[in-house]
């Protein structure tokens, strides 16, 4: 197939090589500009292009007419688009013959819309998925072609979750692309009233409410941890404190109050709403990382400090 591609991101870079690797022509690839008020932990779309001598352009409208008539020019049979962060207009989507189509980081239609990894964990989900399907004017309501599952494991991240997805990607895309080609391929209709949408997260959306339970509270914090911009409270000087890591730990029916702060054999526990304790395992205030022993002699200075 002759293929238009919208790509960013790790499985951006993931998608493009199992376009290649089964046999198709990339004939132009969209990108974003890294955004300077972002981490760039993962790979360049845009970098992996040029190495292979792929044309590729970052617009920063994508459904503008000079857009779409490129596409029209170059005649694709197909369009992908791999975390790619911008609608695609239906106007672009009705160009390619064989269709355009999405992968979603999420079991449709669960978790459609924005960072699905991310909202699993929020919410403890046990598993989670891939999805490869088609796109309509409507966010990832479109069609299923295929899914792939795997599980949330205890101690996942966002970071290793994200990881566990461009692995499923892979296998996914290298079975089925080859039968979008031939025009073989599953067409299963999703149904809307099962699922839900979700948005996107902000920086902000981190912060830490301490009346909640102890693994709402675990979930939120393995969901923005590094590479993301982490979990955070504040002391009771107003000073922040990201919380990189902690875990649930001690009696489900704690007597600490929300927020309130524990020193037990050499370990930090917070309280919470729910009656657990969280046991602090990594912090930074005001650009200083602690793990275990050093938050232990900073909380055992403070006396009597709350978490807010």
């Amino acid at each position: 197939m002759k293929i238009v591609a919208f790509a960013y991101h790790d499985v951006g870079i993931v998608g493009l090589e199992s376009l290649t690797a089964t046999g198709n022509d990339i004939l132009h690839i969209f990108s974003h500009e890294d955004d300077p008020r972002e981490l760039v932990w993962f790979g360049s779309v845009v970098a992996w292009a040029k190495e292979r001598k792929i044309s590729c352009s970052c617009p920063t409208s994508i459904n503008d007419g000079e857009v779409m008539e490129i596409i029209k020019s170059l005649n694709p049979d197909a369009i992908f688009s791999f975390y790619y962060r911008n609608m695609i207009g239906e106007a672009i989507l009705a160009i390619p013959p064989l269709g355009a189509y999405n992968l979603h980081g999420s079991l449709l239609p669960q978790y459609r819309g924005r960072v699905p990894i991310n909202w699993a964990l929020i919410n403890g989900e046990k598993e989670t998925g891939v999805t490869l399907h088609h796109m309509v004017v409507r966010a990832d309501a479109g069609d299923i072609v295929a899914q792939r599952a795997f599980p949330i494991a205890e101690d996942d991240t966002a970071l290793t979750l994200y990881q566990k997805l461009c692995l499923e990607a892979r296998v996914l895309l290298q079975e089925f692309v080859p039968l979008i080609a031939t025009k073989t391929a599953p067409r299963i209709k999703q149904d809307l009233s099962k699922g839900g949408y979700y948005g996107k997260r902000t920086p902000e959306d981190g912060r830490i409410d301490w009346e909640q339970g102890a693994r709402s509270i675990y979930n939120l914090i393995r969901a923005v941890t590094h590479p993301y911009p982490g979990a955070f409270c504040f002391l009771s000087s107003g000073e922040k404190m990201l919380v990189w890591w902690a875990r649930p730990c001690g009696e489900d029916h704690s007597t600490a109050g929300a927020g309130e702060v524990l020193l037990q054999n050499g370990a930090v526990c917070v309280g919470t709403g729910g009656g657990g304790l969280v046991q602090l395992e990594e912090i930074e205030i005001a650009g200083g990382i602690m793990n275990t022993h050093e938050i232990f002699r900073f909380f055992e200075e403070l006396k009597g400090v709350k978490l807010q």
